[in-house]
């Protein structure tokens, strides 16, 4: 398992905002996004890491302030506009990333 702050799009490392990264043994690869204390979102990718196959976003936080909504877009690399549709789609996955 690996921690990284994430970077801004000016390429600086930002407090408290951090991509999680853990390759399986199974062979796929999960990256969360946690922001301050918080898991805001989950990126499932298919076997050899080239796509993401499932996303899950936390029911409570995943829109929680704009500071999360940033940094959120940055991880997912999307707009506000395009999460929200695909939520309503059913491709993102509202559940509890914070039991």
């Amino acid at each position: 398992m690996k921690v990284e702050n994430i970077t801004s799009n000016n390429g600086n490392k930002i407090a408290n905002q951090f991509v999680i990264t853990d390759n399986h043994e199974m062979g796929n690869k999960i990256e969360y996004f946690q922001s301050y204390n918080s898991m805001i979102a989950k990126k499932i990718y298919n076997d050899t890491g080239g796509y993401v196959v499932e996303t899950f976003l936390d029911r409570k936080y995943w829109n929680y302030s704009n500071t999360t909504g940033k940094y959120r877009n940055i991880f997912l690399g999307e707009t506000i506009t395009e999460t929200k549709k695909k939520i309503k789609s059913g491709e993102y996955i509202l559940t509890d990333l914070n039991k």
